[in-house]
């Protein structure tokens, strides 16, 4: 028997419970037959001579018994075709993920906000139903849409993400269609010219956005952190996950940066520099980028030839009619 779903639920038992089910939450050994593994896309992107690293970050990203898999109709038509899109989700229509994040139980918006910025969230799988219909929690929602596909699944920490560029897209085109996001889907679609912005140095523009995305996507309740701040950041700079590894408080130097733009393989370093983010609440710009040089958080870039130190703060006090302040450098790599 072959669906997507597990067996439906009555009660407290299936109506078939002698089956062993094989699931995107258990699979149970047969991982390596459900897509493509990642030694198998290797193979062929070396035969057809497509981009391996273009490959992975639009179609990788499922797990499971750590094999990461990725979806066979996306690997196949990008290899025909000779171009990377959404292709599986070609197969329903945007309608089909939008329905489902519409219904926002227990503060679902948010979790897919959160998402959306890359970073995982808890879930609770062993309340769902099986079915397509019965939904009484957020936890029912993440478990069906980790069973379609659109959400990948963490065994070990029992945490959902969005496994990739296509399903990311799909998201994007979903939230827009319903029509709730409306400051989010604006913060992601100015994300392009704030990325290049800030790679001009642009510092005014950068910190005017920023604190335009802060004001419309942050609740009076949470406005005043820095956590909030770094939420912002993470929406703001949607588009440069074209472009960048971002990993968030990452070892470097004497302590930890708070969020790091590590350009991905095969990327022009010269247009996408590495960069370094550090954020305050209630300090200077100035400290941000002192941190950053006095830590030296730079140290993890010994491959790279220059990087931009990026300073952003959010201060209560209006100074200038400005709360959000921004300063960018460009700063040598020192070699060892």
């Amino acid at each position: 028997m072959t669906g997507i779903l597990p067996i439906k639920k009555y009660g407290t038992h299936s109506a078939l419970n002698m089956f062993d089910e094989y699931s995107m939450l258990g699979s149970r050994g047969i991982e390596k037959y459900i897509g493509f593994t990642d030694d198998e896309v290797r193979v062929l992107c070396q035969e057809y001579d497509v981009s391996f690293e273009n490959m992975k970050a639009w179609y990788d990203g499922y797990q499971l018994n750590g094999a990461e898999l990725y979806c066979p109709r996306s690997v196949i038509k990008a290899i025909d075709s000779q171009s990377f899109g959404g292709y599986w989700t070609e197969t329903e229509t945007y309608e089909a993920l939008a329905k489902y994040i519409a219904l926002n139980f227990d503060g679902l918006h948010d979790t897919i906000e959160e998402l959306l910025s890359g970073q995982p969230q808890p879930v609770v799988t062993r309340t769902f139903t099986n079915d397509m219909v019965t939904f009484e929690s957020k936890d029912d929602i993440l478990t069906l849409l980790i069973h379609l596909g659109y959400l990948g699944y963490n065994s070990d920490d029992r945490t959902v993400y969005i496994p990739n560029k296509e399903i990311a897209d799909e998201f994007v085109i979903s939230m827009e269609a319903t029509g709730l996001w409306k400051e989010t889907i604006g913060a992601v679609m100015q994300s392009r010219k704030l990325l290049e912005d800030t790679l001009r140095c642009d510092s005014e523009s950068v910190a005017k956005a920023i604190e335009e995305i802060h004001d419309s996507n942050s609740s009076v309740i949470n406005y005043n952190n820095e956590q909030s701040l770094r939420f912002i950041i993470l929406i703001a700079y949607y588009y440069a996950k074209e472009h960048y590894d971002i990993v968030q408080e990452m070892p470097a130097g004497k302590g930890f940066a708070d969020i790091m733009f590590i350009p991905k393989p095969k990327t022009n370093t010269e247009k996408y520099p590495p960069m370094v983010v550090e954020l305050k609440w209630d300090y200077s710009a100035e400290t941000a980028i002192r941190q950053i040089k006095e830590r030296n958080y730079s140290e993890k870039l010994q491959s790279f030839e220059k990087v931009l130190l990026v300073g952003i703060s959010y201060k209560k006090v209006i100074k200038d009619n400005k709360k959000h302040e921004c300063i960018i450098e460009e700063y040598k790599i020192q070699k060892k």
